[in-house]
């Protein structure tokens, strides 16, 4: 094993003994230990990403879809980057409109509104167009992503987060399906109450000016990777608003126009989990 390889896979390991270790312990930031190896540092990060999604896959899980990260220009610009990132959705992440999620299991988390789309076909192509996007789209659904990090403190640039499976944490997905063609994806509106009071407002044009292009990045990019986007994955294609931290006995609830709302509860965290 190269001495590149070596760090690659330690650093792998301290991310995954944070996401799995009981007490939850964060670690120091990994952007300059990857800035440090040999080749392209974003591709690097994607590495550090593989090997802790091969060792989630070797353990039982399954993929069940992709989330886009970085869709906001604004944070674009605060990370120095000028595409978004992705990271895997795995089957224990997925929670229900209305279940409770015990905080346990939430690692610095912030939640935000976003716009899931659910795959009736495979996306294969080297080039995908709205069009492709939009007949492979079998429905959509109102979801709250609840992003965490495993870097303390939120302390994050592009090869942090990338190698954090791109921050992700848990999802809710809302109940009632609409298909593409019944409510505006880029004109929706978006707002987030934690308990009635609004914590987070946006639209879909907020996401890459179109959700629709976000999940075009990303279908090229997997196809690119030799993983396309397969039928039944789920797309979180990306925030509509700010991110809101989140605390013990929270309950948010995200309405989308045209989409409906989804809730997402969590549990109050006792003292032994402190």
């Amino acid at each position: 094993m190269s001495k590149s390889s070596q760090t690659m896979h330690q650093l792998a390991d301290a991310l995954w003994q944070a996401q799995t270790g009981t007490p939850f312990v964060p670690v120091a930031p990994v952007r300059d230990a990857i800035a440090a190896l040999d080749g392209d540092m974003l591709e690097n990060a994607y590495r550090v990403q593989q090997i802790n999604t091969s060792r989630h896959i070797e353990a039982g899980a399954r993929i069940v879809g992709r989330k886009i990260g970085l869709t906001s220009k604004a944070v674009q610009t605060q990370l120095g980057v000028d595409q978004p990132d992705f990271g895997a959705l795995f089957d224990w992440m997925a929670c229900s409109d209305g279940q409770e999620i015990p905080f346990e299991r939430t690692q610095q988390p912030k939640v935000e509104a976003e716009i899931a789309l659910v795959l009736e076909h495979d996306l294969p192509h080297e080039r995908h167009t709205v069009a492709d996007i939009l007949r492979a789209t079998a429905y959509a659904l109102p979801a709250i992503e609840v992003v965490g990090s495993r870097i303390r403190n939120w302390d994050i640039r592009l090869a942090d987060t990338v190698a954090d499976n791109a921050s992700s944490g848990l999802f809710v997905l809302g109940s009632r399906p609409v298909k593409l063609s019944d409510f505006d994806i880029v004109g929706c509106g978006m707002s987030m109450e934690r308990r009635g009071d609004q914590v987070s407002v946006g639209a879909g044009a907020a996401c890459l000016g179109n959700p629709l292009i976000a999940a075009i990045w990303l279908a090229d990019t997997l196809v690119r990777l030799g993983a396309p986007l397969r039928a039944g994955d789920i797309v979180l294609t990306g925030a509509l608003g700010p991110m809101a931290a989140v605390q013990p006995g929270d309950v948010f609830t995200a309405g989308i126009e045209g989409l409906g709302s989804v809730r997402a509860l969590f549990s109050t965290q006792t003292e032994s989990q402190s």
